[in-house]
């Protein structure tokens, strides 16, 4: 599969065909617009294994990484996994949304904040598949934006990790230790290839979360989050180091290993979002009537859908003469004529030459 972040529920129709018959396919229910939600059924052990990706429908990686997981665990070298596991997998959760690239629902809701109220049809798909199932580990799978890096001075958090509480408390309840071990195992074997850009997301507790209910439910659950790395905003290379999370995973979990410890998984640097994708340097701003010169700007890329693909709009976030960010990309202005100026209002698309092409997503990839 060669797709860049856009990944709608036609594709995932096309990709289905590819599997045979060991991957068993139902349609657990429609989409608040009628699109069917599935389930694919993968082996037939007696540990059962729920995951479920994009019910957020702009986060795109973690879906495309669970089709070549498919692929990979379907492989007669992997057996043992189908003999151990069975997988419980809602590859598109929201379907309309991953159409429409939002991540909200048609009915402009976050399922993700629907776990108690349960208003939408995708919520209770979801929720009656967890009841039938009452799978042994959860995985809820998600993308996070390029804002976040590893802990203050840390790399970008190429991916992070999160064992949800249970309670107000943040009690490290036997659930939770189960699904904080076997994140710190993916982490102790990932961070060989990935040092330093592991991360764990906030654990606040949050009643109305999909993951921290099932995680109150008492059920080990364990969210991913695939994020960034260095020039790879089309998520290609952070796809590859997702599967490979799934792969170190399942091995901790069917060989019941003890890499992992609760000490290891607090250890993790927490996410922190002092990240923007450029620091524009030397540039003179223009706010109201007042000119600022040699000035630094802070811009992000608000992704946006576009004849079926992604394009990278750069916004305006803020500036200062020595702004306490870190940037993905870096661009100085101190040759630019001087008469050239950036019209600040936060939030705003550059959309003026000669701006929007020097600050281009496309001039630093």
């Amino acid at each position: 599969m060669n797709y860049k972040r856009y990944f709608p529920p036609s594709y995932l129709e096309e990709q289905l065909k590819n599997f045979n018959s060991n991957v068993k396919r139902t349609v657990l229910g429609t989409s608040v617009n009628g699109l069917p939600v599935y389930q694919l059924q993968i082996g037939n052990g007696d540990q059962n294994i729920l995951m479920w990706s994009q019910m957020h429908g702009n986060e795109t990686t973690t879906t495309i990484a669970l089709l070549d997981f498919i692929s990979w665990v379907l492989k007669p070298q992997q057996s043992e996994f189908l003999k151990f596991f069975s997988f419980f997998i809602i590859p598109q959760l929201n379907p309309d949304g991953s159409k429409l690239y939002t991540r909200e629902n048609f009915n402009g809701v976050d399922l993700n904040r629907d776990a108690i109220h349960l208003s939408q049809p995708e919520s209770i798909i979801l929720r009656n598949a967890y009841e039938k199932i009452l799978p042994q580990y959860a995985i809820n799978l998600h993308g996070q934006r390029t804002i976040y890096g590893s802990g203050p001075e840390g790399p970008p958090a190429t991916i992070s990790f999160l064992s949800p509480s249970a309670d107000s408390k943040k009690s490290i309840t036997s659930s939770r230790t189960k699904a904080m071990i076997a994140i710190a195992s993916i982490r102790n074997e990932l961070e060989k290839q990935l040092s330093g850009a592991i991360s764990r997301y906030d654990d606040q507790f949050n009643p109305n979360c999909v993951g921290d209910y099932f995680s109150k439910c008492g059920t080990p659950t364990i969210l991913f989050e695939a994020g960034h790395y260095m020039k790879d905003y089309f998520r290609v290379k952070v796809r590859l180091f997702v599967l490979e999370a799934y792969k170190i995973l399942f091995k901790h979990l069917m060989l019941k290993s003890n890499e992992g410890s609760v000490e290891s998984y607090l250890s993790i640097p927490q996410n922190t979002s002092n990240y923007v994708d450029l620091i524009v340097s030397n540039i003179t701003i223009k706010e109201d009537k007042n000119l600022y010169k040699n000035q630094q700007l802070a811009i992000q890329y608000i992704e946006k859908l576009k004849n079926q693909k992604i394009i990278f709009l750069p916004s305006l976030v803020t500036y200062g003469k020595n702004l306490k960010l870190k940037a993905h990309n870096f661009l100085d202005f101190t040759d630019v004529k001087k008469d050239n100026y950036i019209i600040f209002k936060k939030g705003a698309i550059i959309n003026t030459d000669p701006f929007n092409k020097l600050f281009s997503l496309n001039t630093f990839i």
